[in-house]
């Protein structure tokens, strides 16, 4: 059986399309180019604008890390929002990881550094402050939550995972197994059906 392409996969083979449009995030207005083979391609999706309108920065010092970074919406935003950190964007997707850095010139962004990760694979021993994630759902449960474990594994004490998650694509069961890894979960955020996390490392 075919198995189609999804934007998580490694090398979407997708006819080009590069599409470019202006989108305000925090505040900030910013220029994204897109593409076929990547997630929402023709606008910041309302569950990544509610996670990053909602993201808090961590009261613990160190760099942040936007898993599944797409072609760079929630890290751009957060790099741009606190330029005092520095932002580590990942993801499988190379044509996604392509047009993040082509994002990254054109918004005239410095402390964002993007490279090609599967999961944590190639993010080694490092700690963050703070992991922010809309996870690839329709890559199924066992990678949302490998997602979820490998960053507690991957934070400072005290750092935070935040996700977005729709309640009818798995919030409910995202919730049960963060409270299995975490010392803090809380709903930070309800909207349109989409649940914003925070789960906090003790």
């Amino acid at each position: 059986m075919m198995v189609s392409e999804h934007y998580y996969s490694a090398n979407p083979t997708s006819e080009r399309n590069p599409q470019t449009w202006t989108f305000t995030l925090r505040g900030h207005e910013f220029r994204f180019t897109t593409d076929n083979g990547v997630f929402s391609k023709r606008e910041v999706d309302f569950g990544t604008r509610l996670l990053i309108e909602t993201f808090q920065e961590p009261g613990v010092a160190g760099d942040l890390l936007d898993v599944g970074c797409g072609y760079g919406p929630i890290g751009l935003a957060l790099a741009k929002s606190f330029p005092n950190r520095r932002v580590q964007m990942i993801d499988v997707n190379e044509r996604a990881l392509e047009l993040a850095e082509a994002n990254k010139r054109a918004n005239g962004i410095h402390n964002a550094n993007i490279y090609k990760s599967d999961l944590f694979s190639e993010v080694g021993e490092q700690r963050f402050a703070a992991v922010v994630t809309n996870p690839p759902i329709r890559a199924g449960k066992r990678v949302v939550h490998a997602i979820f474990e490998q960053s507690r594994d991957h934070l400072v004490d005290h750092g935070e995972l935040w996700v977005v998650i729709q309640k009818k694509q798995g919030a409910p069961s995202a919730l049960q197994k963060l409270n299995e890894w975490f010392a803090a979960v809380e709903v930070v955020a309800k909207k349109k059906g989409y649940y914003i996390i925070k789960a906090k490392k003790c």
